[in-house]
């Protein structure tokens, strides 16, 4: 039986990994921002355990895991949780730019810090949900897809340092997908948000689940996911 620590695992893509994976009895261990989320998510996948830290404030994060029990092996780490404030570079003030940073960038990068040791233990794998934006950026996309193209570094980088040491690294890049994010970024364009436009969750999880389930003989770099209608 697998472990993985899921970020992200309360909504969208997240969530449909951490079903997902929880249905076929794998051990998941769903990193939550304080206890009532905590709370909230175990009674969501029953026998789930917890993880408690904000992404929003990484400093911590280490601090919070040495008041906790840690999984004792880590076969998976993926990086789900993100958030978005769209915004002009001549608008947009540093609090979004921190905010951003600090959830899609820099917790990650110490999120791996830490599992890193236990990850390298049982040859493990790191997966990385980017987005379209860290290919690619647009008007008003640039702290968003400044934090995706750097956790593409950041994934880029971890791969050749860590390939010694039989860690696989992942990135993928889904395209708009059905989610409560999604809904934030309709509403801060001033569009119309129809779900059935964009990737359902579900076929993420998919794919995601493909790269962690390959064989040991190959790895999946980075995949790129796009609507399909």
């Amino acid at each position: 039986m697998a472990t993985h620590v899921i970020t992200g695992a309360g909504s969208g893509i997240g969530a449909a990994v951490a079903r997902r994976l929880h249905e076929r009895g794998d051990d998941v261990v769903l990193m939550a921002r304080d206890a009532g989320r905590a709370k909230q998510l175990a009674a969501g996948l029953p026998g789930a355990r917890t993880l408690v830290g904000d992404l929003a404030n990484p400093d911590r994060l280490s601090w919070a895991f040495s008041h906790q029990p840690m999984p004792e092996r880590v076969d998976t780490l993926l990086h789900i949780a993100g958030v978005v404030d769209l915004g002009r570079v001549g608008e947009l003030g540093t609090k979004a730019w921190h905010s951003q940073l600090n959830v899609n960038l820099i917790s990650p990068a110490e999120l791996t810090r830490l599992f890193l040791p236990q990850l390298r233990l049982d040859q493990g794998h790191v997966l990385f949900v980017n987005s379209g934006a860290g290919l690619s950026a647009g008007p008003e996309w640039g702290a968003y897809a400044a934090s995706k193209h750097g956790l593409k570094a950041l994934a880029d980088s971890l791969r050749q340092e860590e390939h010694g040491n039989s860690v696989r690294v992942t990135s993928v890049y889904p395209g708009r997908t059905a989610s409560a994010m999604q809904e934030k970024v309709h509403h801060q364009e001033g569009k119309e948000y129809d779900a059935s436009r964009w990737i359902d969750p579900e076929s993420v999880a998919t794919t995601i689940l493909m790269a962690l389930d390959l064989p040991r003989d190959a790895e999946v770099n980075d995949l790129t996911v796009r609507p399909g209608r």
